[in-house]
């Protein structure tokens, strides 16, 4: 693990997931993500320090309150999981922890999409619908407002699409 991206080693906390996902409509202090993810602001605090430290984050605003300081932060915008190769075990394990805890909280009867497939297609067809999920995820990051907007509702959505190795040949 000593040899793996700093990115990519912060990306694999759940915890920091939620925190970018979070903080991606508007900027968050430490204090309000602690709320957020019902954890302690020591915690968030630690957290928030290794995304600032690696470049996912950045300081948004600073003001004053309660006689003390406050920093806010937002998520650089961008996504650094599109075209991580070298991480995808990683990442898909943390996304798997994501995906168990956001499943746990999904609102009962409710419609949704859920997709599990290998499958062969054309290069074509791959490309094309690469990127509409890159689009669709575009407008979702476009559309997403602070926490408990009005007029607002929490989702939950983790897509990882690639191409796969053959793993029926011997060179696959």
């Amino acid at each position: 693990m000593t040899d793996t991206d700093p990115v990519l080693r912060a990306l694999a906390h759940p915890l920091r997931l939620r925190m970018l996902s979070l903080m991606w409509p508007g900027p968050m202090s430490a204090a309000e993500l602690a709320r957020e993810l019902d954890v302690s602001h020591a915690l968030a605090s630690q957290h928030l320090r290794r995304l600032d430290a690696v470049g996912l984050v950045e300081l948004a605003e600073e003001r004053t309150r309660r006689g003390g300081r406050e920093r806010r932060y937002r998520t650089v915008q961008g996504t650094p999981l599109s075209d991580q190769h070298e991480g995808t075990p990683m990442l898909a394990e943390t996304m798997a922890h994501t995906l168990r805890e956001r499943a746990r909280r999904r609102v009962e009867g409710s419609e949704g999409v859920t997709v599990d497939a290998e499958l062969w297609v054309d290069p074509r067809t791959w490309e094309n619908v690469r990127r509409r999920l890159v689009e669709l995820a575009t407008e979702l990051h476009e559309a997403a407002r602070p926490p408990h907007a009005p007029g607002t509702v929490p989702l939950g959505v983790s897509v990882m699409a690639f191409p796969l190795r053959d793993g029926t040949r011997p060179d696959g």
